[in-house]
């Protein structure tokens, strides 16, 4: 059935039939009944709970299966993103200022290589109206008499116009402003879609943001699981030195991987390609990239590192590849446009 919707939706561009899909879902979720049988449908009739533990507690997942960052960039599907199944929502990247992104068209579609190339450019709302409406959703869920109990984390970076040497100050705006309405947080230094941002996995700037991260986060009273979010683009000798200082400053996990710049071994037509220009490149392109930094992390950790794996998943073959890989959890993006709604219970009937 979804095939043939995608046929018609993938008539329209990209991010205009994203938010057209999304709000005709929650039209529909807007009605009692109508909400109940579509969960019915869609959420998973069973699935073992995930444990995933961390430095500062331990996240508890009702299913595997997690929505990455950039699909709900405002967090303005939180119910329908739960009535759909999924475990959890990373919402964001959110910069403390409201920004528009880059310009349009700018989020690409490459079928015959079951991929996206996207150049968004951090657009949100913002830290103040997004943590508005986490508020919101978490009144909401205090007085339901059956939470859905959605973990929810907070995907945070900087805007386009503050300088590196200043990003620190931008994570921790977006840290403070959030911290009260997410489960855990997720450290954006990886989109190749903000100038010079990459530059921010160096270990010594790194080592700033995190560690004054760490700092505001320990002087809470229930400290919040923080995650960093790396490229496959690295080099082994990149990741070592992630690796090194996760382990040097006890952070809680990684989130493997982000999208990549390369282009290499696309079955899409190179002139297409090249006319698309500028962007990062999900989807099955990705996968055995992530699969790869997802087995050195964990190896060269013994496991003590947790790891989100983001690259690739389409089924529940590819997400028993990352799981197999020392992965504690998995989140779709790409595979969830090809495949539609129905991937998270596919993938957790096939686990």
């Amino acid at each position: 059935m979804y095939k043939l919707v995608r046929r018609i939706l993938f008539w329209f561009p990209p991010e205009s039939v994203h938010y057209f899909s999304m709000n005709f879902f929650r039209a529909l979720c807007g009605i009692g009944f109508i909400r109940r049988t579509l969960a019915a449908f869609f959420k998973p009739s069973f699935g073992e709970q995930v444990a995933l533990k961390t430095k500062t507690g331990t996240l508890h997942i009702k299913n595997p299966v997690g929505l990455g960052a950039g699909f709900d960039k405002n967090a303005l599907y939180l119910r329908e993103l739960e009535v759909m199944g999924f475990g959890f929502v990373e919402i964001g990247t959110v910069t403390p200022k409201p920004q528009s992104g880059n310009d349009k068209p700018r989020l690409f579609r490459l079928p015959a290589d079951k991929a996206l190339i996207n150049r968004m450019g951090f657009n949100n709302d913002g830290a103040e109206r997004i943590a508005a409406r986490l508020k919101r959703w978490r009144d909401l869920q205090a007085v339901r008499s059956n939470p859905s109990g959605l973990i929810i984390g907070g995907n945070i970076g900087k805007n386009k116009l503050t300088p590196n040497e200043e990003a620190w100050r931008d994570y921790e705006i977006c840290f403070e402003a959030l911290f009260d309405y997410v489960d855990y947080f997720t450290v954006n230094v990886s989109s190749p879609n903000t100038p010079g941002l990459r530059a921010l996995q160096d270990k010594d700037a790194l080592k700033q943001i995190l560690t004054n991260l760490q700092q505001k986060n320990t002087s809470k009273p229930m400290p919040r699981p923080i995650f960093l979010k790396i490229a496959p683009d690295l080099t082994p000798e990149q990741v070592d030195d992630v690796i090194e200082l996760a382990l040097e400053i006890n952070l809680d996990g990684i989130v493997a991987t982000n999208t990549t710049i390369s282009r290499e071994h696309l079955i899409t037509n190179a002139t297409k390609v090249a006319a698309i220009g500028a962007g990062g490149l999900s989807g099955k392109p990705v996968q055995q990239m992530s699969t790869a930094i997802v087995k050195q992390i964990v190896e060269k950790t013994n496991g003590v590192v947790p790891v989100i794996a983001s690259g690739g998943i389409f089924n529940g073959a590819d997400a028993r590849e990352k799981l197999q890989a020392g992965a504690a959890a998995i989140q779709v993006w790409t595979g969830f446009i090809y495949e539609g709604p129905g991937i998270i219970k596919k993938i957790c009937h096939s686990l």
